[in-house]
């Protein structure tokens, strides 16, 4: 880095009781960090752009009698790496120009906020979205949302999966839809929608259900990442499958849901846990007896709408990079109590015959008639 500065998102201040807090009061706090001797504020406030970090060092030992060279090189050496500095002379303009930066303007700005790797910058998080195909599985209310929003993004391509019609009992809460489409294939409809949301990706579509795993190896080859939506022919079931196809496929999936106010989101990579893995870890904590019943009709549109947008937020965090939690976890809140936060997280068994193999890459796709594949 050759003219560190402090990123505007993430102005320091001091407080009263020996601390830095980066962050600024404005943009709220990202971090905050034990400075007795005020070195850290020093060096943050001299990170203005206009200095090389041999400069930075030099202030820093000709301001503080008791800071040794060592101390001052570890000391600006930690700051850098933590993400809140970028380097002035290869800083993105703050206002990009052209109608693809104007029309993700405010993706950049997210994306240059929380991408807290050096060197990264926030068109490298964009492109990184501009060239993943993904798939999605399921779209009904969860399914519906997450595509929208990973099309708006700016997914590149989207395959659209799913063997239903639109009713009108889903129109309460699957954005993609409306009352003209009630009797039309849902995937159809959607990747319709999709078009008009975004001209720029790439959109298809399949009518079709998932019945085996044997399905699942087809629909995933050629894609970076699936966003499992669907809840048949049932969930524990279908998740299972997935387990075992997205390893043999080397892609990661997010799945996400809702039973009643309860919505959770889970990301998963080949490398483990897989879900049967971590569902095996919650059960065992479970006391004997009868499961709890889960599930049933109840969903409004929030609930659906929130479930979606958390699948399409844990896979642009996988495709662009910018996650801070180590996959292999399910998380999420209950609506009508929201200090219930869920997250469970449970090591691999030991011997879980999906976390202990190498994956294997399936045979080419098969074509499915009265489709389009991307």
């Amino acid at each position: 880095m050759q003219f560190p500065r402090v990123k505007s998102e993430h102005l320091p201040f001091r407080t009263p009781h020996g601390t830095v807090r980066i962050g600024g009061e404005i943009y709220g706090l990202a971090a905050e960090i034990r400075d007795p001797h005020d070195w850290v504020a020093t060096a943050l406030d001299l990170m203005d752009g206009r200095r090389t970090p041999p400069d930075i060092t030099r202030c820093l030992l000709e301001h503080f009698a008791g800071l040794s060279a060592t101390q001052a090189d570890g000391l600006l050496t930690a700051l850098l790496a933590t993400g809140y500095i970028e380097d002035a002379v290869n800083d993105e303009p703050a206002t990009p120009s052209g109608s693809e930066a104007d029309r993700y303007s405010r993706n950049l700005a997210y994306f240059r906020r929380v991408d807290l790797r050096p060197g990264h910058t926030p068109r490298q998080a964009q492109n990184a979205l501009a060239r993943s195909r993904v798939l999605v599985l399921g779209l009904g209310g969860t399914g519906s949302h997450a595509a929208w929003a990973l099309a708006a993004a700016g997914i590149g391509a989207i395959h659209c999966v799913d063997h239903d019609r639109v009713e009108a009992s889903n129109l309460t809460r699957q954005v993609l839809y409306t009352e003209a489409d009630i009797g039309r294939p849902k995937a159809q409809a959607a990747a319709e929608r999709l078009r008009s949301v975004n001209s720029q990706a790439r959109i298809t579509f399949e009518h079709r259900a998932v019945t085996d795993e044997r399905q699942l190896d087809e629909l995933l080859a050629g894609f970076d990442i699936l966003a499992l939506c669907a809840d048949e022919p049932d969930s524990e079931s279908l998740r299972g499958w997935v387990s075992k196809a997205a390893v043999r496929a080397g892609v990661p999936w997010v799945g996400g849901g809702y039973n009643g106010p309860l919505v959770t989101v889970g990301v998963f990579t080949p490398e483990g846990p897989c879900f049967p893995c971590l569902a095996a870890g919650e059960e065992a904590l479970l006391p004997a007896g009868p499961p709890p019943r889960l599930g049933g009709q109840g969903v409004i549109a929030p609930s659906a709408g929130i479930s979606g947008q958390l699948v399409a937020n844990e896979v642009i965090a996988l495709l662009t990079g910018i996650s801070r939690t180590r996959p292999g976890f399910i998380r999420g809140i209950n609506l009508i109590a929201p200090d219930d936060l869920v997250y469970v997280r449970h090591p691999a068994l030991p011997d879980c015959p999906t976390c202990n193999r190498p994956p294997v890459l399936p045979a080419g796709p098969l074509t499915t008639p009265g489709s389009e594949r991307p």
